[in-house]
């Protein structure tokens, strides 16, 4: 019966997420149907056992190939005016809050470990055996917090990208 569940809630949700990348309207909503499919492709790989797969499909799919064509998205001009307006009160406030908050969680776990530099800079040991599960430990473990500050700089990268986009195609316009 777990087995039938395990694969059955994801195949509902890979089901899910093609029919809204067939029928939404939005394409940012047509994007993120996307990224429900291949998140949940991902968990029947990993019921199948095979998590270097599943990681590649979160990794690379889902994470890296979406990222990509949410910039394309955005580039062609899917910021419609009715699009770009606030549409949740008090938004801006939200995300500076979130901000806030995610800064001050990463200066107190700098500062809980004393200004330790290892944080940024972890020795690992060689690994000999490149199976999936040694690169994963040790990624996560050692390397976690190189590993986030990069996600942060690519985020700050693809917000600028954006900003700048939309500032330039607004300043066409105005011409």
């Amino acid at each position: 019966m777990t087995e039938i569940l395990l694969f059955a809630i994801p195949a509902l949700l890979i089901i899910l997420g093609a029919l809204i990348v067939v029928f939404a309207k939005n394409p940012v909503h047509n994007a993120m149907g996307l990224v429900l499919t291949l998140t949940s492709l991902a968990i029947v790989y990993i019921t199948l056992n095979a998590t270097f797969v599943a990681m590649v499909q979160m990794l690379v799919y889902a994470g890296a190939v979406m990222t990509l064509f949410l910039f394309v998205i955005m580039m062609i001009g899917v910021d419609k005016p009715d699009q770009s307006k606030e549409s949740i009160k008090g938004q801006s406030l939200l995300i500076s809050g979130t901000l806030i908050i995610l800064v001050a969680i990463v200066l107190f776990v700098i500062l809980e470990n004393g200004l330790n530099w290892d944080l940024f800079f972890p020795e690992s040991e060689n690994i000999i055996d490149g199976t999936p599960s040694l690169i994963a430990g040790v990624m996560f473990t050692s390397w976690v917090l190189p590993f986030e500050i990069i996600s942060i700089l690519l985020i700050v990268a693809t917000t600028a990208a954006l900003a700048l986009a939309y500032e330039f195609k607004k300043s066409d316009s105005n011409d």
